[in-house]
Parts: structure tokens; C-alpha cells; sequence
């Protein structure tokens, strides 16, 4: 989505706080990478912690690509399959799976920062989307009334004015937002858990 600027240019509280997101998202996810490393040579993870993470890991990978299949962005106000349970499925699904791994860790450093991170960036993020939204889409204002912003609903909502998207998924738009290299970046961090570990107590062992 794009942002929009206020109707008298000053920047507001959006656009400061965006600003600051910007500069800190680079170094905030190094310091998630370092504290990730770190907890992860402390200590090995616990199988039956791993195996937990994936109740959260997997349902936040399939909430984003499901929700990547229907939304298109910009150009209509998408308010079917998982939009019509919450609007923000996206970044849902991304907290999920970032839930899911510090759960992996047994981590409260790692869960805290990812916290952080997310309410320092995702604020400012869906402030700014819903701006442009309501600015762009008449039915917007009328479809917060249905659907939350973040916590999703038990039931769908019909979409009365039959807009947005015709309703089914579309893996051409799975693909067209890349949506596939969020099933990569979980592959990986998977792999890291498993092998990491190993790795680093070959280190430390060689260099005794």
C-alpha cells in the first residue's frame, strides 16, 4: 500500500513515526539476528520446543500466502477470504511465525525484541495503509465496521457491495508477490535450529 500524505503537509505522528521506523528496521533486525545466534549457542533447543513452534510457525506461513493469493494492492479494496476475518492478514501471519520461533528458543530476549520490533514498525506501517485506504476506497470506512484491524474474527463477513476481489484464490498472485520466499526464510531458520547448533560445538571444540 502507499501512504498519503496529511491534507495540510505537515508531517504528523504517522510520518514521524515512520521516519524512525525506517531507520531503525536495518539495525533492529541485526540485533535479531546477533540475539537469535547468541540463544542459539547457549543453548540447543528442546525438541518438544520446536515441535510447538510449528502450531504457530505453519498456520502464520499459510495465513500469509492464502492472504497473498487474494489481496491487489492498490487497485481494489479486497474484503474476501481472509480479509473478510481481519484486515491485516498479512502481517498476522508474520507475527505468528515470528511468535512461533521464539517459542523454538524458549527465548523471552529474542520474544521481546520481535515485540518491540513489530509494534515499532507495524504501527506506523498500518497507520499509514489505512490512510490511504480510507482516502482511496469509500467502502473502506464501512468495512472497519465489519472486520478488525488485527484479531480475526470467528466467522467471515460478506462482502455487501460485492467488491473487491471475485472471491477465489489466485496462486498467480501468490507468485506475483513472491510470496513463496516467506516459505524459504522458514526452511532456513528450521535448518538453523537443526544444524547451528552442531556447527558451533564443532567450533568451540576445535579451538580447545
Amino acid at each position: 500500500m502507499r501512504p498519503t500524505e496529511p491534507v495540510s503537509g505537515k508531517p504528523d505522528w504517522i510520518a514521524r513515526w515512520q521516519r524512525v521506523a525506517r531507520r531503525i528496521r536495518v539495525p533492529l533486525g541485526f540485533v535479531t539476528a546477533a540475539l537469535y545466534l547468541f540463544e542459539l549457542w547457549r543453548r540447543a533447543p528442546l525438541p518438544a520446543a520446536v515441535a510447538w513452534s510449528v502450531a504457530l510457525v505453519v498456520p502464520g506461513l499459510w495465513l500469509r500466502g492464502y492472504a497473498a493469493g487474494y489481496v491487489k494492492k492498490n487497485r481494489e479494496l479486497t474484503q474476501t477470504g481472509p480479509y473478510a476475518f481481519t484486515r491485516n492478514p498479512l502481517y498476522l501471519g508474520s507475527m505468528l511465525m515470528a511468535a512461533g520461533f521464539a517459542v523454538a528458543l524458549l527465548s523471552w530476549p529474542v520474544a521481546l525484541v520481535l515485540a518491540v520490533g513489530f509494534f515499532a514498525i507495524y504501527v506506523p506501517v498500518i497507520a499509514s495503509e489505512e490512510r490511504f485506504l480510507r482516502a482511496t476506497f469509500p467502502e473502506f470506512e464501512a468495512y472497519c465496521q465489519r472486520v478488525p484491524r488485527l484479531l480475526p474474527r470467528l466467522t467471515a463477513t460478506p462482502d455487501p457491495g460485492g467488491s473487491g476481489t471475485d472471491g477465489a484464490f489466485s496462486f498467480a498472485l501468490y507468485l506475483r508477490h513472491r510470496e513463496y520466499n516467506a516459505a524459504i526464510g522458514v526452511a532456513l531458520l528450521y535448518a538453523s535450529l537443526l544444524l547451528l547448533r552442531p556447527v558451533f560445538g564443532a567450533i568451540v571444540h576445535g579451538l580447545r
